[in-house]
């Protein structure tokens, strides 16, 4: 237990070290919104066996509180994401992109997210967020644990690959499946068994 806490005050003081540099890249400003005041290194996961500062940001204490996925999401505060997300680091990319993804039952992210463009590389980043921890519950939109056998409505009208027809925003989609992947469950729609990401679904209560 006391290794653990060495090993993690060891990896703060690493963190910490990378705070000028990150502090001159973000003008001493959170990275997110842009607030002044105490400011914190952030790692954005996967992080690496090193701390590199290109895969860290400056947040404050609010927006930091807030990338916990079980946290409930302040969405007026995140409408500085309107700005954040066009930033010309990429873990600030990465970091706006993620939480978009948590929001997009609110219109504004959704169409936020529909103007985004990620080169190849940031998007795969965002796409990755770490080994997936066993047993880890795939999520709705809003945070509510999906489950087998769930009801979920579609919250975006959704392209789906392989098919003609377009998954359109209201549908509902009874009985889904999960499977390994928490960001992902298979339903039926329009009589075609598909998959659906969880980020654009609202679970059905």
């Amino acid at each position: 237990m006391a290794r653990g806490r060495d090993e993690h005050q060891a990896r703060q003081g690493q963190l910490n070290a990378l705070g000028k540099a990150l502090a001159r890249r973000a003008k001493s400003v959170c990275e997110l919104c842009a607030a002044r005041g105490p400011l914190q290194v952030v790692e954005v996961p996967p992080v690496e066996d090193e701390p590199q500062a290109e895969k860290c940001v400056l947040l404050c204490s609010h927006c930091q509180s807030q990338l916990d996925p079980a946290a409930k999401l302040d969405v007026q505060h995140w409408f500085c994401l309107n700005q954040s997300i066009w930033s010309e680091v990429p873990a600030v990319q990465v970091l706006a992109w993620r939480l978009l993804q948590r929001l997009a039952s609110e219109s504004w992210a959704q169409d936020l997210l529909e103007q985004v463009y990620l080169e190849p590389e940031v998007a795969a980043w965002a796409a990755a967020v770490g080994p997936k921890a066993a047993g880890t519950p795939p999520r709705d939109s809003n945070g509510q644990i999906l489950a087998d056998g769930d009801m979920v409505h579609i919250i975006k009208d959704l392209d789906v690959k392989g098919t003609s027809f377009v998954a359109k925003r209201g549908t509902v989609v009874k009985n889904i499946r999960t499977g390994d992947d928490p960001e992902l469950v298979e339903g039926r729609v329009n009589n075609t068994q598909i998959m659906l990401k969880t980020a654009f679904l609202k679970k059905i209560i």
